[in-house]
């Protein structure tokens, strides 16, 4: 199985494993060369480490049974989008209205202010001064 399709049958199991929880969503799945495992979780009003720690082991098991990485070991990290990690997806730019953040435009240029709103086309940053 190739990355892109390992990461799309991940992402599918995930989304199955929090389908039940619709305050949850998947932001990302990533795996490194060493069959590293990192999967990104969110809440709406955030996720706490119970939920976290359950869909891990979860995850794990089912990917243990069937033998997902059949030529070794992998390891699994799942966790919530840390304070470093770009926002991806629209629904963590909504959960982050009126919260501080930095954006960097498409050259590069950065600025630090407070997320205002957010719809489908921009969003309004209210700078420091």
């Amino acid at each position: 199985m190739k990355d892109e399709e390992q990461i799309l049958a991940l992402e599918q199991k995930v989304e199955q494993l929090i389908r039940d929880e619709p305050d949850l969503f998947l932001v990302e799945v990533k795996i490194k060369p060493t069959n590293n495992i990192k999967v990104f979780i969110d809440g709406d009003q955030g996720i706490n480490i119970d939920r976290l720690v359950r869909y891990n082991r979860q995850l794990y098991r089912q990917l243990e049974e069937e033998n997902f990485f059949p030529n070794g070991d992998f390891s699994l990290e799942l966790s919530s989008p840390g304070l470093d990690e770009p926002l991806k997806l629209h629904r963590q730019y909504i959960k982050n209205i009126n919260r501080f953040v930095e954006l960097t435009d498409t050259e590069g240029q950065k600025t630090e202010g407070q997320l205002k709103k957010v719809n489908d086309e921009a969003i309004e940053i209210e700078t420091i001064v």
